[in-house]
């Protein structure tokens, strides 16, 4: 067994209010996945595609940065992809992810099952390799989900997919929207990260709300807006 202490970082989010269960009780209600966007998922399937291309440059200058940092410093060599089970529309899913920390920090008994908990030490200072601090800075570690955007896995924007074990936390605290559409790359609550409200869950409900209530056309120009403010956030550089 694994004597890891989860850090108190990685589960922020905090269960419905009584007002989200009284303003948005319908969710609640639904049981199930809500049939997928057609035209949301057209622009994931596309833009994802487009954005892969775009950055293999970055992807393989990257792989290049861990090889050499590996064969000079031999406790930060590995392999630069890694996969943990999470879950996004109810859906079990491979969360691809870029290893920022040092093999020594990571449990393998528990990395051989993809567990969450294998990576959970990325929060430490000290177990970061050169390349991954460099990495998360630019949150280029959540480039590899751009593929599990278009093989349908995850969209652009969405709650965020979280590990199954803190999936069913969420759950068991009462929250149902994972279990209801697409996790996303970003969502409503994602873009607040950094702040107080990062956690809240009115901002998932909000989202399902909305995604329920408009149009193709006009959810479509409501992702544009998260993915802009998302853009924001990442040219702040504010990964931690």
């Amino acid at each position: 067994m694994s004597n890891i202490n989860e850090p108190s970082e990685a589960f922020p989010y905090l269960p419905p209010t009584p007002e989200i269960k009284e303003r948005y009780a319908y969710i609640f209600l639904l049981g199930e996945p809500v049939k997928p966007n057609l035209a949301k998922t057209i622009f994931d399937k596309v833009i994802s595609l487009f954005i892969l291309v775009l950055v293999l440059p970055i992807l393989l200058l990257l792989k290049i940065c861990f090889v050499i940092e590996g064969m000079l410093i031999k406790e930060n060599h590995g392999p630069m992809l890694f996969y943990y089970w999470a879950v996004s529309g109810g859906k079990r899913i491979k969360k691809w992810k870029i290893r920022l920390i040092k093999e020594s920090y990571i449990d393998q008994e528990l990395a051989s099952n993809h567990d969450w908990l294998a990576y959970s030490r990325e929060w430490s200072p000290e177990s970061r390799t050169y390349v991954g601090k460099f990495v998360k800075k630019w949150y280029l570690d959540e480039l590899p989900q751009f593929w599990s955007i278009l093989i349908g896995d995850m969209s652009f924007v969405g709650p965020r997919p979280l590990s199954e074990m803190h999936c069913e936390r969420d759950v068991a605290q009462g929250n149902v929207c994972r279990g209801l559409i697409r996790g996303g790359l970003l969502g409503l609550g994602h873009i607040n990260k950094g702040t107080e409200e990062m956690g809240n869950p009115i901002f998932e409900y909000q989202y399902i709300d909305e995604y329920l209530k408009r149009n193709s056309f006009s959810l479509l120009l409501l992702d544009l807006k998260i993915i802009f403010r998302g853009i924001i956030l990442v040219l702040k550089g504010g990964g931690y």
